[in-house]
């Protein structure tokens, strides 16, 4: 079954997990897939994401979300309940009354966001992550070499920011586990840095935010430095791409901005 709105379509599949749906209500976040939302019914409320069955990168993201999520502990919303029909992928999770967080300067959610990101530094990555190696930032390097910095053993969430990081009381969860990865530990850090200075941090408030995290310390200078440069070949790249669109440019003067202050060059 397949038509042109997402809520139709999914609401035979999803029944027998949801009971009767009082109301299906699209959230405002979730851009990858094909309807994301809360859904009213008798056994939830649900979060809920939809994508059709259908092969390429968006499939497989949600797939790659649905098999980490029993790994993640508290640190995400629990998956509860999936369906895989001919023309449907479903995730139901549980619904979180969050909000984006807020990376400003002066913050109060900063030490949320930190001690989230200390708790997911503390996964052990599972054997279902073994093949999943990072290697989105190999062809911004210099060379080969550098590339070798990024591997590693640790579990990466790799999808830092604020709509992802939902404030909720006292506590942060990190949801949309779209593409986690095997890689160098303090890439989770990095990637902390460059979305603090997008949000107004200069780059030395940024760092020191990053080393309340315990890889940040253990980070070997230098594979920072490249990694810096790699992310700023790669938003240079993308923007390139897509000259129209402005938030690939601010995430160039964001990237030149942490190499300028780091003395590294990214020719």
């Amino acid at each position: 079954m397949d038509t042109d709105l997402p809520e139709d379509a999914i609401l035979p599949l999803i029944r027998e997990h949801t009971g009767p749906v009082a109301e299906i209500r699209r959230t405002a976040r979730g851009f990858s897939s094909d309807l994301t939302a809360i859904v009213d019914c008798a056994k939830g409320p649900y979060f809920v994401k939809a994508m059709r069955n259908r092969p390429g990168g968006r499939r497989k993201s949600l797939i790659r979300e649905r098999q980490i999520n029993a790994y993640l502990g508290h640190i995400s919303p629990p998956l509860l309940w999936d369906v895989e029909a001919e023309d449907w992928l479903v995730l139901g999770f549980e619904a979180v009354d969050g909000r984006s967080s807020d990376f400003a300067p002066d913050s109060p959610d900063l030490p949320l966001v930190v001690d989230a990101l200390r708790q997911i530094g503390r996964l052990s990555l599972p054997e279902i992550a073994r093949d999943w190696t990072e290697t989105r930032w190999d062809p911004f390097t210099s060379d080969s070499s550098e590339a070798e910095l990024f591997k590693g053993d640790s579990l990466l969430y790799t999808d830092i920011n604020p709509s992802n990081m939902l404030a909720e009381g006292r506590r942060v969860w990190a949801v949309d586990w779209s593409w986690p990865t095997r890689g160098a530990e303090f890439i989770d850090p990095a990637l902390l840095v460059i979305q603090l200075i997008a949000a107004g941090h200069t780059p030395a408030s940024a760092e020191k935010w990053a080393a309340h995290l315990p890889a940040w310390h253990k980070a070997d200078p230098g594979a920072i430095d490249a990694f810096a440069a790699a992310n700023l070949r790669m938003s240079r790249a993308f923007a390139e791409r897509k000259p129209d669109e402005d938030w690939l440019k601010a995430m160039v003067e964001t990237g030149r901005s942490w190499t300028e202050h780091r003395g590294v060059t990214a020719g």
